[in-house]
């Protein structure tokens, strides 16, 4: 799957479980802010990463997330990990 395939993936399951629009996931926005996530929103999100993708989500990988971009480069980065395995 192409770095290009997986944030639109990112995008639309995003969109769905959050109820946000596409256009408002620009990779310098705010993933917190834009997503307007709270502590039990977070789970919501390691559910659906790890629904839709080959891989656990550990809760301290979330420290260093905090733009879109962010969070696409490490969906990517551990989707390729495990393409690997």
């Amino acid at each position: 799957m192409s770095n290009e395939e997986i944030i639109g993936k990112i995008n639309n399951f995003l969109a769905e479980e959050f109820e946000i629009d596409e256009s408002a996931m620009v990779p310098n926005a705010n993933l917190k802010e834009t997503l307007d996530l709270d502590s039990l929103d977070y789970i919501d999100l390691v559910v659906v990463i790890e629904s839709n993708f080959p891989f656990k989500v550990k809760p301290e990988d979330f420290v260093g997330i905090t733009t879109f971009q962010d969070f696409y480069d490490y969906v990517i980065r551990n989707s390729k990990l495990n393409e690997l395995v």
